[in-house]
């Protein structure tokens, strides 16, 4: 490997160490290293593919940065990309599913944390807020917003995710005709990436029912939870709610806030959540299990988006020239922006509805939407001030 390579994995480990805010913020973080001062790639060519990647499902920046491994070392490359950024927070969210693990086990109560779940529940309404602002700029966009906010939130079984974004998307593509019609459309695909995406999926769904056994199907869960999120990780948050806490009761409603809360207050992927989840959903096996599941999880999350975003990069620039796949964005965008609105009501249920904690979502809203306070300050003030009082 060559050295630019090696100063390439040490720019990704800097930013992975470094970037708080979420997808945007990511990409700023991206535009001033990897554009600005190591000139890997032109303004344009980010811009293009940060484009893309908003519209495959997966965790936005970390295709982004992905891609951009792609292009400069191939596929080798991307995939040390990939593991160099997912690494730090997946591991300080495992290790927080461990703790918390441990002080159930030896009786000490979570009290501690009771400031930062409402603040939680905040922060999931304020990605709403923005997200609707962003995308939701039609009365089309709004109807499609407000009807599957209402499904998501009195359906909870996961296949509603998947019905609702085909069916918002084939809503809007029957607008294609609003969109300028463009020329020289022609797609020379590679399906190799696509054939091995679906045979991962494919190959976890059969092994998980035929063995029963939980790594396999959680591996599943999480690579189908993965090939379904459009817009980033504020609305993977109600699939993963609905699936592993009402459907399935891995977690409780309080662990999985409490959860949410830390992978705020640390940077890189809001995906390495997953690796919290996971963890506690093999608590049952010990140190061992939660390990494993810590590591299936991340794996199962990652991996969908990595795949597509290997198998669209070849022919992107042909595939945005169709005006049905320009005008069905639309319509995914405003049901992934409902069921985050959706998201957020549903995860105030478990907690008790005190006038402080309705006090503490509205104050942590407030405070994101009007102040710029960082959200890492946010969260270790809450659970400074849990620690304390509790």
């Amino acid at each position: 490997m060559s050295l630019r390579y090696y100063i390439f994995l040490k720019d990704v480990l800097i930013l992975a160490l470094t970037s708080f805010g979420g997808p945007q913020a990511h990409i700023a973080m991206m535009f001033k290293l990897l554009v600005d001062k190591r000139r890997y790639l032109s303004e344009k060519d980010l811009i293009e593919l940060n484009a893309l990647c908003q519209i495959l499902p997966g965790p936005t920046s970390t295709q982004t940065i992905t891609a951009i491994g792609f292009k400069i070392g191939g596929p080798n490359l991307a995939y040390l990309t990939l593991f160099v950024w997912i690494m730090p927070a997946a591991t300080i969210m495992a290790l927080a599913a461990l703790g918390i693990s441990y002080l159930q086990k030896q009786g000490i109560s979570l009290d501690f944390l009771r400031i930062i779940l409402p603040m939680a529940v905040g922060f999931v309404a304020y990605a709403a807020y923005v997200i609707s602002l962003k995308v939701v700029t039609t009365k089309t966009a709004i109807v499609l917003m407000v009807i599957s906010a209402i499904l998501v939130y009195f359906f909870s079984s996961p296949w509603v995710f998947p019905m609702l974004l085909l069916a918002g998307g084939a809503v809007t593509a029957l607008r294609f005709k609003q969109h300028p019609l463009e020329k020289d459309k022609k797609l020379h695909i590679q399906w190799a990436n696509f054939i091995l995406y679906v045979g991962v999926l494919v190959t976890a769904a059969v092994l998980g029912g035929a063995t029963s056994s939980l790594p396999v199907r959680l591996f599943e869960n999480f690579y189908r939870n993965g090939s379904l999120v459009f817009g980033g990780g504020q609305v993977l948050i109600p699939l993963l709610f609905t699936e592993f806490v009402d459907f399935k009761g891995y977690l409780t409603g309080e662990e999985f806030l409490s959860g949410y809360a830390i992978v705020q207050a640390l940077p890189g992927p809001t995906f390495s959540f997953c690796s919290f989840v996971g963890s506690l959903a093999m608590r049952q096996y010990g140190l061992p299990g939660q390990l494993l599941g810590s590591f299936v999880a991340t794996l199962g999350i990652f991996l969908p988006g990595t795949f597509l975003i290997f198998f669209v990069i070849r022919f992107w620039d042909e595939l945005k020239k169709y005006r049905v796949v320009r005008a069905s964005l639309e319509g995914i965008s405003a049901v992934s922006s409902g069921m985050v609105v959706a998201a957020a009501i549903q995860l105030y249920h478990p907690i008790e509805n005190t006038p402080l904690n309705f006090g503490i979502v509205v104050a942590t809203f407030c405070l994101l939407l009007f102040t710029k306070i960082p959200a890492p300050a946010l969260i270790l003030t809450g659970l400074l001030l849990g620690i304390i009082i509790y």
